[in-house]
């Protein structure tokens, strides 16, 4: 021991174990506080662009049934098309009907009888007892394997929480955190007596990192982050694997962003990315069945939570400043639209 560290002019009595343990100790301290970073970046790494997820047939084969919330565009909708192309029946649950059609034509065209579509229409900001006993009758009886948590509601532009509208404030929690209750609650005890299952719960870097001006959808998403990750304890002794999906933008309605770049994938991009990382953290290191699975918001994701935290001020600050922006911009455009009318 005297020998390692003399020549930095210390001189340790190698005869006193409490003085040798120690020394010891710290020597493992700087090795791993040295090896940390190293391996967190190699798993991301791994898990982002290397390791699969698990396939969709350990919760449920082909022929077996998914239900999906908000199913009609965007993201959801990609989760339709992509599970049809699995072989998956689809329950497919949104507002307007007309585009459920619309969605179901398309799929009933291309796969003809191998895949049976059902569809629901319902507005989950009204919360009806009528709706959700529709739903229990519609899947009584099917093998629903797979749920999607996918219906969503943002603000319509950036605003501080005391001048949200009381409206705004009700539909964004009921759809965001009341649906998805009632809905996981409807489907997952037919999982769990099957022994078998998967629910995919949509999320946001939103309510990952708090963002100031959309206080209450931010409040929202992290809601369904620690029930998501509360509900997959619960069920992981049955069989069913839960997952909490994390997000930076994508190209839908909602974002009001059109054009794809490396941080913006269209809904195709990410939903292949979701399937395709089942069981893996992507960039959601240390955070319990939780996945960023894009590849660009993974790495993002893992950079923020480790180098700067989640909840730090710079995070919180650049947050509100960036919608502080948008907000000043979508007034100036409503201005100048209603001066055109």
């Amino acid at each position: 021991m005297a020998g390692i560290l003399e020549p930095f002019g210390v001189h340790i009595d190698a005869s006193n174990s409490f003085v040798q343990a120690a020394v010891y100790g710290f020597l493992l301290v700087g090795v791993a506080s040295f090896a940390a970073p190293v391996i967190s970046t190699i798993r991301v790494l791994l898990s982002l662009f290397v390791l699969p997820g698990k396939s969709l047939s350990t919760f449920g084969p082909r022929g077996t049934w998914a239900l999906i919330t908000g199913a009609s565009d965007g993201i959801g909708k990609e989760f339709a098309l992509s599970l049809a192309a699995k072989g998956y029946n689809l329950i497919l649950v949104s507002r307007t009907q007309s585009k459920l059609d619309s969605l179901s034509a398309d799929i009933t065209s291309k796969y003809g009888p191998k895949i049976a579509v059902k569809t629901l229409a319902m507005d989950f900001a009204q919360n009806k007892d009528a709706d959700y006993n529709n739903m229990k009758k519609l899947i009584d009886g099917l093998d629903v394997s797979i749920l999607v948590n996918n219906v969503g509601l943002s603000h319509s532009i950036p605003v501080p929480f005391v001048e949200t509208p009381k409206q705004e404030m009700n539909d964004i929690i009921m759809i965001n955190c009341m649906a998805t209750l009632r809905v996981t609650q409807l489907v997952t005890p037919g999982m769990v007596s099957r022994k078998r299952g998967l629910v995919l719960t949509m999320a946001s870097f939103g309510g990952f990192f708090p963002t100031p001006l959309l206080a209450t959808y931010s409040g929202s998403k992290a809601f369904l982050q620690q029930w998501s990750t509360a509900l997959a304890s619960e069920l992981e002794p049955h069989g069913v694997y839960v997952q909490c999906v994390q997000s930076h933008l994508v190209t839908t309605a909602m974002s009001k962003i059109r054009k794809t770049s490396a941080l913006v994938p269209n809904p195709k991009q990410f939903v292949n990315a979701t399937l395709s990382k089942i069981g893996r953290s992507g960039g959601a290191q240390g955070v319990a069945f939780t996945s960023t699975p894009y590849w660009s918001h993974g790495l993002m994701h893992w950079f923020l939570s480790r180098f700067l935290g989640e909840r730090s001020d710079t995070v919180v600050k650049v947050n509100r400043g960036m919608h502080e922006s948008i907000r000043k911009r979508a007034l100036r455009k409503a201005e100048r639209d209603a001066k055109k009318q």
